[in-house]
């Protein structure tokens, strides 16, 4: 875990917060900084490239260990999540997308607790809203060219309402197509892994500044009973690392298979 805490000049406790999470490896503060997420991810992107390599160059009809699992996770995304979510008819284009959003999300999730990495990437803002952004693109695209500019703006508006309030409607709609979804999408995946990650380390670096620094013996077994607490964090974390990525990519479905939906 890295050494976010520091003890301060009167020996007490710094609390990790949103400045321990710019860690710049070259260039220092300036904004060309390469920082570790920005490392994570390109490691991300190199294990998951082996994997899948490595996986499926020798496909067969008893699969290895790593086709399994493989096949396990595709087929939950393309099944569970494609399939289910847009349909039978139109699911089959957007099953590398989603299965590539999966993978990525939980390949980086799961760095918060994998040593000596240790890092969530997805707790600096800056992915999640790439990912919310192809998101955004990709299912206002769809929508246009399966129903047409006009179509496409015509259906946001349940038919049947009151010309009095359809403008009213019409504009709110607007506001969760072109802002509310993509905002929401990045927050929660961001809000997750950013406070997964502080309260790991709270436990971590806490328990150790309890049990190891200048305590009095109370606060030593208090040390000790937050290690514990710390390793319980970390399992469901891990959990939470998981559903994280399922839920940002079933969400992504659900706006893609809004937007071909020819009805509201």
């Amino acid at each position: 875990m890295s050494l976010l805490l520091t003890a301060s000049e009167e020996g007490g406790f710094k609390a990790p917060g949103p400045a321990d999470f710019w860690q710049p490896l070259i260039g220092g503060n300036s904004h060309w900084a390469i920082t570790r997420p920005m490392v994570l991810a390109l490691i991300s992107l190199i294990v998951l490239a082996a994997w899948l390599l490595l996986a499926t160059r020798r496909l067969s009809v008893v699969p290895s260990k790593g086709q399994w699992m493989t096949e396990a996770v595709y087929g939950m995304v393309r099944n569970g999540v494609a399939r289910d979510v847009i349909g039978s008819h139109d699911f089959l284009k957007f099953v590398p997308l989603l299965f590539s959003i999966f993978v990525l999300i939980l390949t980086n999730n799961l760095f918060g607790i994998i040593p000596p990495l240790q890092f969530p990437t997805m707790s600096r803002i800056g992915f999640p809203t790439a990912l919310a952004l192809v998101v955004f693109v990709v299912y206002h695209v769809v929508g246009m060219r399966s129903m047409g500019v006009g179509g496409y703006f015509k259906h946001m508006v349940p038919p049947g309402l009151p010309v009095a309030i359809v403008p009213l409607i019409f504009f709110l709609e607007l506001i969760t197509y072109f802002f509310t979804r993509p905002v929401t999408l990045a927050l929660r995946l961001f809000g997750n892994m950013f406070a997964g990650h502080i309260l790991l380390l709270l436990c971590a670096l806490g328990g150790e500044h309890l049990l190891f620094g200048d305590t009095g013996l109370g606060l030593k077994v208090t040390g000790v009973a937050v290690y514990a607490g710390g390793f319980v964090m970390t399992l469901f974390e891990a959990f939470v690392e998981f559903l994280q990525a399922y839920v940002f990519t079933l969400l992504s479905a659900l706006y893609i298979a809004g937007s071909l939906a020819q009805d509201h």
